[in-house]
């Protein structure tokens, strides 16, 4: 089916008189298949996408003839989606690539604004309650409350001195931390933390860690590798396995452990901007971490709009730490006692 389209020139856009946005791509116009395969998300999520971001998109294009926020939004999805400023994608919604990029810029920084309210772990109690029986439906762990790793996104060296962002593989990127419930839903997203850093010294320095330290009563624990510190809240796999038990609990612990990694394969690949694929990430650190944590926002947006986490996930494991064990640190006796007993009750 053709399209019709109107390339406009981009000083038209930024000196034009008037305060008429210019819809250049008509969203009525073209089928379901051509949203999803172009934009990589249904017609219904996007007419809901406008309605969340309209107001702050049209705050940031009151200027002259500005571009309206259905379009802003479409050049941002087939960015994140696509990895690239393609002149077939601005081609397709009637933009300059320089267009797209001032799009990106100002859905990126809407999405961000968007954060605290669509990634946290204040959830009511019958919502933690029932996350906390997926868990268990997986492999019969109780009281998990969420799962927490870290993964790597590729990027530019910010220069040729700043060796910070370069990690373990000799790459720069950034490592970013997440938690997620059993349905792969974000709790937490941390994506600032230059790629030297180790897993272990992110999460010490994490809002999550700060917040369940200073708690005096917790309601379950998270679930981390063996990266991670044994804490009270906080179920780490026994690292010198003796019993069957210990054994099966190990088995139970990586089985639902998964869940975060596949939860980063599923965001990487819907948002191909961030797998590598097209190349690293063509930004200052800082707009890179603006660029995924939109796209967290979008998973959970998406998520608990009804669609599937894992619709996308891809096959290839996402370039993770590999730190193996940490320096031993001061064993907390109380949060042995906890997995002993976790181990003694549910996988005797």
């Amino acid at each position: 089916m053709a399209i019709q389209i109107a390339i406009l020139d981009c000083d038209l856009l930024l000196h034009g008189r008037g305060h008429k946005t210019l819809d250049r791509f008509d969203i009525e116009t073209v089928s379901d298949e051509f949203l999803l395969t172009t934009f990589g998300f249904p017609r219904d999520f996007i007419y809901y996408l406008v309605e969340l971001l309209r107001d702050t998109l049209s705050r940031r294009t009151q200027r002259s003839r500005a571009i309206s926020p259905e379009v802003q939004i479409l050049a941002a999805l087939g960015f994140y989606t696509s990895g690239s400023f393609q002149t077939r994608m601005g081609d397709a919604i009637g933009i300059s690539q320089a267009s797209m990029s001032r799009c990106v810029t100002n859905v990126t920084k809407a999405l961000v604004e968007k954060a605290p309210e669509c990634i946290g772990f204040m959830r009511d109690e019958a919502t933690k309650q029932q996350s906390k029986e997926e868990f268990f439906r997986v492999a019969g762990i109780p009281n998990v409350m969420g799962v927490v790793d870290c993964a790597h996104i590729a990027i530019k060296a910010p220069n040729a001195e700043d060796s910070s962002y370069v990690n373990k593989k000799g790459f720069h990127s950034i490592n970013c931390q997440l938690v997620c419930d059993a349905r792969g839903l974000l709790l937490s997203a941390e994506t600032n933390w230059p790629g030297s850093l180790q897993d272990n010294c992110i999460f010490k320095q994490s809002s999550v860690y700060k917040e369940l330290e200073e708690q005096e009563n917790h309601e379950g624990w998270l679930l981390g590798d063996c990266c991670y510190p044994l804490k009270k809240w906080l179920m780490t796999p026994v690292q010198y396995p003796e019993t069957s038990a210990d054994f099966r609990y190990n088995l139970a612990h990586t089985a639902t452990h998964e869940i975060v990694d596949r939860t980063f394969r599923a965001i990487q690949t819907r948002f191909r901007c961030l797998d590598g694929s097209k190349g690293y990430l063509q930004y200052s650190p800082e707009k890179c971490s603006h660029i995924i944590l939109a796209c967290c926002v979008l998973h959970n947006v998406s998520l608990q709009s009804g669609l599937d986490a894992w619709t996308f996930e891809r096959t290839d494991i996402p370039d993770q730490s590999e730190e193996g064990s940490q320096k031993p640190e001061a064993v907390d006796s109380e949060a042995v006692r906890i997995r002993q007993e976790l181990i003694l009750i549910h996988f005797s």
